[in-house]
């Protein structure tokens, strides 16, 4: 349920080669500012270095007061937006909405994915068309500082990685002011409620509801 294979379609990101090596997707996490800067001087001309290592597509539309950190790319069609802060690693694809006062640090967003109000994004994997509702966060480290595990039921599965947030499959819909806590998996189609805090593994075709309550969608 929650490999590379289970949650993505590839063919809707410039990291497709790069994913393609790995089974699980929190594995990608290392490499992420390695592949901007391989990608970046291939991009070709419809993308412009504004700035060091900072590509954006020509159609892309950055507001003045947006920072964009090194390294990133932002893909066509793309809006960042009024105070939005990438802090860098940041892989954004075509048609994505970066909104006003979010920030992004080491995450691939796949096309069509939209941040748009007020969301913290960090070590994070976002699927096609998934969608972030104002105020959704995901938490990339535990309070304690352990390394992250993945829990799905009664199987636990150790990462050895100290910094994960969310894995987001294609079309997931995360309601406002919901918390993804650390190594947080959603699958593909699935719903969480409003003011949700989520944590472990969210089957595909599902809506995680009040304190916990997962049901399969009809």
């Amino acid at each position: 349920m929650y490999t590379i294979k289970d949650l993505y379609d590839l063919d809707h990101t410039l990291a497709k080669e790069y994913l393609e090596q790995f089974t699980y997707p929190w594995e990608a996490l290392k490499g992420i500012k390695d592949l901007i800067l391989a990608l970046g001087p291939k991009l070709g001309d419809d993308y412009e270095e504004v700035s060091k290592n900072v590509w954006v597509h020509k159609t892309a539309k950055v507001f003045p007061s947006a920072y964009l950190g090194e390294p990133c790319i932002i893909g066509p069609e793309t809006e960042v937006r009024h105070c939005a802060f990438i802090r860098g690693s940041a892989l954004v694809g075509a048609n994505c909405v970066i909104g006003n006062s979010v920030e992004l640090k080491n995450v691939i967003l796949f096309d069509h994915v939209q941040t748009p109000h007020y969301n913290y994004v960090g070590d994070s994997i976002l699927g096609y068309y998934s969608h972030m509702g104002a105020g959704s966060i995901t938490s990339n480290v535990k309070s304690d500082k352990a390394l992250v595990v993945i829990h799905d039921g009664l199987e636990n599965m150790e990462t050895g990685i100290k910094k994960i947030g969310a894995m987001l499959g294609d079309y997931v819909e995360l309601g406002c002011n919901s918390v993804c806590n650390p190594g947080t998996v959603i699958g593909r189609h699935s719903n969480v409620y409003p003011t949700s805090c989520v944590r472990g593994v969210v089957p595909e075709n599902s809506i995680f509801k009040d304190n916990g309550v997962i049901i399969k969608k009809r």
